[in-house]
Formats: structure tokens, sequence, C-alpha cells
């Protein structure tokens, strides 16, 4: 990821009500959200829901497909990892201890216990 692309994705996630969208987006899925639902969940009206959901896409964070008369809104993971790879290249700068914070943070979320991890 180039600097100027994590820049805009972190510019995007910096507000309540686009992070909160965007979390919602994380924890839906690959499946995503529609628009009403989405609007519902985070009480805020469509119109304002629309701006966040657009700076989220025009970040590259979120995709949108269309599904009937519906618009479902989904995370980009391959970018909400490629930020974080971006943000932790050469962290520990060949000293592990350096990112062993990071790397037990990242142990220990729930949804992606590390492979034979006890679930």
């Amino acid at each position: 990821m180039e600097a100027s692309d994590a820049v805009a994705a972190l510019a995007a996630l910096a507000h309540d009500g686009r992070l909160a969208a965007f979390r919602l987006l994380v924890a839906a899925g690959p499946d995503g959200l529609a628009a009403g639902d989405l609007s519902r969940a985070l009480a805020v009206p469509p119109s304002t829901l629309s701006a966040s959901l657009a700076t989220l896409s025009h970040a590259g964070l979120v995709s949108a497909r269309r599904d009937g008369r519906r618009i479902l809104y989904a995370a980009r993971l391959d970018r909400m990892a490629l930020l974080l790879d971006h943000l932790a290249a050469d962290c520990c700068q060949g000293r592990p201890e350096v990112c062993a914070p990071l790397a037990a943070t990242l142990a220990r979320v729930a949804c992606c216990p590390p492979p034979g991890a006890p679930a």
C-alpha cells in the first residue's frame, strides 16, 4: 500500500460515524449489509450514511453491489489487511520483542485465533 492510500484510509476512518459504519460492516462479514439496515443500526439519516459510505468507498475500504433494489455494502478486508500491514511494516526492525505487544494483540482477536490455538 502506498503512503497516500494509507493516509486516505486513515482519514476516512477518522470520524465517529464512518468508523462505526466500517466496524458494523466488518462484523457483517463478506455478505455485507443493505444501506437501509446500516442506517437503522447506526440511527443516522440515509443522506448522512450515504456520504460516509462514499468516503469509505473512495478510500477503498468499502465495496457496494446491487441486489435487486437494494445496495449491499461490505468492508474490504483485503484493503484493511493492507493498511494494517503498511502500519506495522518493519515494526520490529530485526528485534522481535519490539512487536511482541502487537503480535499478542492480534493473537487475542477472538474471531481469528492463530492456527493451532485453542478456539
